[in-house]
């Protein structure tokens, strides 16, 4: 059993409704496509770009905000899988962009971090297919369009 423990830190993810509840789907959804998960809370952190762009430099030596960050506890201390942080203004701009829903991007990112909390990375051709089909057939369970469709 997964459980999403969402903190939110930036107001501007204040305008977007059923947050929670966007996070929890976007778990459920995944856990239904994954044979084997490991337990756990997941805690997921709506930040601003600072915030992500400061946890991007410390973690992982690069410059500026990303989407998503995510953090795997590495030993799941007290039931906790991980941590996955997503940036305000980096997911909106995305989002206005490919002319999707906040609400549709927001849980394909926490998708696509829950699935790196897991083992999943897509540092090669074959991992990534397997982490996007992944995250298509994730999504299809939510009525969320195929985000690599071209």
């Amino acid at each position: 059993m997964n459980a999403v423990d969402l903190i939110v830190e930036d107001e501007a993810w204040n305008g977007l409704e059923g947050k929670t509840r966007l996070a929890e789907q976007a778990v459920e959804a995944v856990c239904e496509e994954l044979d084997e998960r490991s337990p756990g809370v997941v805690a997921i952190l709506l930040t601003g770009d600072e915030a992500v762009a400061a946890l991007n430099a410390e973690f992982r030596g690069r410059e500026g905000p990303t989407n998503v960050l995510s953090f795997p506890s590495g030993g799941h201390a007290d039931n906790h899988l991980g941590d996955i942080a997503l940036a305000a203004g980096v997911v909106a701009r995305e989002a206005q962009a490919r002319e999707i829903a906040l609400a549709d991007h927001l849980r394909h990112l926490i998708i696509h971090g829950f699935l790196h909390l897991q083992g999943y990375d897509h540092q090669d051709d074959d991992e990534a297919e397997i982490m996007e089909g992944l995250e298509r057939r994730a999504l299809a369970r939510l009525g969320v369009a195929d985000p690599y469709a071209a």
